[in-house]
């Protein structure tokens, strides 16, 4: 399928966070396995706890769960990286556990670039000692092409919602100070002289 306007939203994990097997659901490299559920319709519980625990012991490091700041940085990055390579980015949200990226991606190759991005965030957040070694991404990444407009402002807004998850957003969002619309009120300038 050929994006709308070149637009993808593309979805990336940090390291050992969401394995084979996990209980939220989950799908085999190019569906080599047939898997009940997903994360909307998790399959029954206990079904695949064998296979998890294998994912996990096969893991060669720690899971990588990213505090406020790593997540403040690691969009620092994320940002400065798509813009060094001119992918266009609409917005991005990254949490403790995830990244959510809306990019115009025109030669129509979003996971080179997200795998650029993740690996220069990975290796500056590592050169500043915020980021732990062998990096902070899991392999590989999902790129879903945006199919209208319609579609690219539902993205837009979940991606958005990922604030309310203690997720870091791009751009960020504007915050107004309440403002109590009787203050400084004159009820004179309401006169009809």
């Amino acid at each position: 399928m050929t994006p709308w306007q070149d637009w993808y939203h593309i979805m990336c994990h940090t390291y050992g966070t969401w394995l084979p097997g996990d209980g939220r659901g989950f799908r085999s490299r190019h569906h080599r396995e047939h898997v009940d559920g997903d994360y909307k319709s998790p399959p029954p519980a206990g079904k695949f706890d064998g296979l998890h625990r294998s994912a996990q012991n096969n893991m060669k490091r720690d899971e990588v769960r990213l505090n406020l700041a790593q997540r403040q940085r690691a969009v620092e990055k994320i940002v400065r990286s798509f813009t060094k390579w001119q992918i266009e980015l609409k917005i991005l949200a990254v949490t403790e556990i995830h990244l959510h990226a809306l990019a115009r991606v025109p030669d129509h190759n979003p996971r080179h670039y997200m795998g650029l991005a993740k690996k220069e965030c990975s290796a500056y957040m590592r050169r500043a000692g915020v980021a732990p070694p062998g990096g902070l991404w899991a392999v590989r990444c999902e790129c879903k092409p945006i199919a209208d407009e319609r579609h690219f402002e539902n993205a837009e807004g979940y991606i958005a919602d990922h604030e309310s998850q203690g997720g870091v957003i791009y751009p960020p969002r504007e915050i107004l100070p309440s403002v109590d619309p009787m203050i400084d009120f004159d009820p004179d300038s309401l006169r009809l002289d």
